[in-house]
């Protein structure tokens, strides 16, 4: 049975749902052309991973295999309306800027993939940190690709923070790049797989450099064979 550490380390790392599973690409690319929406969007998504492996981890012993689908995707559609009625009440201006990308959680495969491999088999504690490891992974890539492109879109960070933060963060905004004019491909479709195809090669770069190095103490006490 896995162990905390290694739940953690799978979903933040190394099986990161972004950057390894290649899981959720559709809101990940289209959601991420700012930092304050891609951050809007893995609050909910891990909202919304963690109250579901609970309450899927919580009914697993009475839910029978040839219905446990439909029961865990009723279970994952309850949770995805609660958090739309919560952003309509509280965070009305973000939740249409967000717009269908919030309901289309329900069809998120990292949801239904972390209900049906791990919370269905695994008691609550684990179920939960399970559902917040994987969440914060998939967070995490949609706020790398959202800093990246709104730095190179716009040249700032930070831009409409208001919709998430409230009105007191509308001069939150951080102008790194004053008198730009823009990239506009960034903020495109294309400028979204471009982005992400060079922070997964800068992931498996890292894990290359990390492989090696775990590698060299082995070597270096190996002994070595004199010549005959």
């Amino acid at each position: 049975m896995a162990s905390y550490s290694d739940i953690a380390r799978d979903g933040l790392w190394k099986n990161n749902p972004g950057f390894v599973q290649l899981l959720g690409l559709c809101p990940l690319l289209a959601v991420s052309n700012s930092l304050v929406n891609a951050l809007g969007l893995g609050l909910a998504t891990i909202f919304v991973l963690v109250t579901s492996n609970v309450i899927i981890s919580l009914i697993r012993d009475w839910v029978q295999p040839q219905v446990r689908i439909p029961v865990f995707v009723m279970v994952i559609a309850a949770t995805v309306t609660a958090i739309e009625l919560i952003m309509q009440a509280k965070l009305y201006e973000l939740y249409k800027v967000l717009g269908i990308f919030i309901p289309l959680i329900t069809t998120n495969c990292i949801i239904m993939g972390r209900a049906e491999a791990f919370a269905a088999k695994n008691p609550l504690p684990k179920a939960l940190a399970d559902g917040l490891a994987q969440g914060l992974g998939f967070s995490a890539a949609l706020v790398l690709l959202g800093i990246m492109r709104e730095i190179l879109g716009q040249g700032t960070l930070l831009h409409n923070a208001h919709l998430l933060f409230g009105e007191g963060a509308r001069d939150w905004t951080i102008t790194l790049i004053s008198n730009y004019d823009g990239f506009l491909l960034a903020i495109l479709p294309p400028g979204a797989f471009l982005g992400l195809g060079l922070l997964i090669a800068l992931k498996n770069d890292i894990d290359r450099r990390m492989a090696q190095r775990a590698a060299q103490p082995a070597t270096a006490g190996q002994p070595v064979d004199s010549a005959a």
